[in-house]
């Protein structure tokens, strides 16, 4: 059993409060994913859960065990860090079975070990080359294989992508997803690249200003944001926000009804690109720039002096210049105030 239960975890640095009072349970084999802007405290949280920092307040479970107070040694896991931490001077085999001779393990565990890893990751043709001699993508391989070949209860996974090029992080992404898979080890990722947050976990924890400010499942979170905040965060493009005038339950917007919350005011619509269909009448949509993006196009313009965003098929006849109209197919309510959904 490798549940990790993250009971009220707070960090601060002097007058600094990098987390507060966070709440968490990762369950046994799942793969959870930090999501979050830079300073968000997200990498420390995952430091904390480690044992490289200590918390000013709560506990950190794994296994039902208390392990707030254990060397990370101690704690079963294992860590995969952005620069990869690979050791220059040892060959891939004696690299990836340094975990286990350190934990004291003999010979033949060691050996099998280093080929079992080896093979899930595919890197049994490199096991006698230096890391100088490999590529970034195969040195992260190594790093991976290393951690998985001590057998951990929980792996920890510091942006281990981030240095990689554009097409190199979308190989290995399906192969960490395809590799974690086998193994069922209990995952926590920490990234600030939604699209890898996406396309690899079970669920997604949004981080802002050390706190939780979502959680659940990758397409619940894009399809129901809780807040402005993570709406304008997950998603590329960003989600559309528009302020809208709401009276009795109902808004009318260029002569479209739309259901809306009982309130009375203005709430922000929250639409994205792709739930806005171009119509015969509608929002006005003015297009000032046009993306080509191969599967699609992705216009950028205005809606009542409102920046808007919309996906179009790559094939549509569209200029700079040009007035559309636009309809919601789907969207969110959000207060404008407290940036919460209705």
């Amino acid at each position: 059993m490798a549940e990790i239960v993250i009971d009220g975890v707070t960090k601060s640095f002097g007058p600094v409060a990098a987390l507060e009072r966070i709440d968490l349970r990762v369950a046994d084999g799942e793969f959870l994913a930090l999501l979050g802007p830079s300073g968000c405290g997200k990498t420390t949280l995952l430091r904390i859960i480690a044992g490289l920092e200590t918390q000013t307040a709560g506990r950190v479970l794994i296994g039902g065990r208390d392990v707030s107070a254990l060397p990370p040694r101690k704690r079963g896991l294992a860590m995969v860090f952005q620069n990869y931490a690979v050791f220059p001077h040892l060959r891939v085999r004696d690299n990836v079975g340094f975990g286990l001779r350190m934990a004291g393990a003999d010979k033949a565990r060691i050996a099998s070990r280093v080929a079992g890893a080896a093979a899930l990751l595919h890197i049994e043709p490199y096991l006698d080359r230096y890391p100088a001699q490999l590529s970034g993508g195969q040195r992260q391989r190594v790093a991976v294989a290393r951690a998985l070949a001590v057998e951990p209860s929980v792996l920890l996974m510091d942006e281990p992508l981030s240095n990689l090029d554009a097409l190199l992080r979308l190989e290995m992404r399906a192969e960490l997803k395809s590799v974690l898979r086998q193994a069922g080890t209990t995952t926590v990722y920490v990234t600030h690249d939604q699209t890898e947050a996406m396309g690899l976990a079970d669920r997604i924890a949004v981080l802002r200003a050390g706190r939780i400010e979502q959680i659940g499942a990758p397409a619940d979170i894009y399809a129901r944001p809780a807040s402005v905040f993570v709406g304008g965060f997950v998603g590329s493009p960003p989600m559309n926000f528009l302020p809208v005038p709401i009276a009795e339950g109902a808004a009318d917007l260029h002569g479209l009804h739309l259901p809306a919350p009982k309130t009375s005011g203005h709430a922000l619509l929250g639409v994205r690109a792709e739930d806005l269909d171009v119509a015969e009448a509608g929002l006005p949509f003015a297009v000032q720039v046009a993306e080509p993006m191969g599967s699609h196009l992705l216009l950028t313009g205005t809606c009542d002096a409102q920046r808007l965003r919309l996906v179009v098929a790559a094939d549509r006849c569209v200029v700079v210049g040009d007035l559309l109209h636009v309809r919601p197919r789907r969207w969110t309510w959000m207060d404008p105030e407290t940036g919460a959904a209705l």
